[in-house]
């Protein structure tokens, strides 16, 4: 039997879920429940009936979805698998700012810690932070990880005022705008679709800017039939299957996320055979950091 009848028919006898990330590996996608971006997915996991989600990415994802569903086992395939930029902010730095700053709201991308979390008043994905920020009636924002994606929000907020974070994603902090022009000369008629959490350097070259699901969406808007993706690599699956009389070119340096790509077939069906690599969160901690993601789901409907 195939490796994929094998987990397909563990998945039915166990009632188990497989939801993955666009950035993991293009075979874990294909046998997938349900694949999208971190706003995606975090909407999924309320409402699955299944008692048993398989997430494959990172672990702040495994994180949020038992957050939400604290009665569930969520089981990761790889607990190596981590996001750098999920530790990159501090407690004693929110503190520090929540002292400086009246009318203030910490904004935490749900590209971080349960730890983040239970200090922030709500989450974001790229999806839908602008939106949320805009929707905040505080005036000052404390946006948490990611700096990036924190200045590229400030614009489309002016109203706000905005207090960054040091932190970035690993992948996007290291596109290079040298490598994009290269790609645009090799192919002139093509559009440059980015993610936020790119560079300001980069995003003031692209055609769009926009998460990954905007990205997929994009690029069947667009008349446009060569695009230049800027964000992690793994999106080039989902992209060739809605598209497939368009190209899509990468830069010569392509944008690979290592922990996403440790989730292999074998690590699904491992984790289902044997239910280990289950996340736990304290109950304490799991409270506190219910609430802003609750409010992102409110806020974002």
């Amino acid at each position: 039997m195939a490796i994929q009848e094998e987990i397909l028919k563990l998945k039915e006898e166990k009632n188990a879920v497989i939801l993955a990330h666009y950035y993991v590996r293009p075979e874990v996608q294909a046998i997938a429940d349900y694949v999208g971006d971190s706003f995606y997915l975090s909407k999924v996991a309320v409402d699955l009936k299944e008692q048993t989600i398989i997430f494959c990415g990172v672990s702040f994802m495994g994180e949020s979805a038992k957050i939400l569903n604290p009665e569930k086992h969520v089981l990761m395939p790889d607990m190596e698998a981590d996001c750098p930029m999920a530790h990159m902010a501090a407690a004693e730095k929110i503190q520090k700012v929540r002292e400086e700053y009246d009318d203030l709201a910490v904004v935490c991308y749900i590209n971080s810690t349960a730890e983040l979390k239970r200090h922030s008043d709500v989450c974001v994905t790229s999806a839908n932070a602008v939106q949320i920020v805009k929707a905040l009636p505080n005036k000052n924002i404390f946006f948490i990880p990611d700096r990036n994606l924190a200045h590229y929000i400030a614009e489309q907020v002016p109203e706000k005022h905005f207090i960054y974070n040091e932190g970035f994603c690993i992948v996007h902090e290291y596109m290079e705008v040298e490598e994009i022009k290269e790609a645009k000369a090799a192919h002139p008629e093509a559009e440059v679709l980015s993610h936020p959490e790119c560079p300001p350097a980069v995003l003031a070259m692209s055609d769009y800017i926009g998460s990954t699901t905007g990205i997929i969406k994009q690029a069947g808007i667009t008349d446009a039939k060569e695009m230049i993706i800027c964000t992690e690599s793994g999106v080039l699956y989902e992209l060739e299957k809605r598209y497939p009389d368009k190209k899509f070119y990468f830069t010569e340096t392509l944008p690979v996320c290592r922990n996403m790509k440790k989730v292999t077939l074998e690590k699904v069906l491992h984790v289902l055979q044997t239910g280990e690599n289950e996340i736990f969160v304290d109950e304490v901690v799991r409270q506190e950091s219910r609430k802003p993601l609750e409010r992102m789901l409110e806020l974002s409907k």
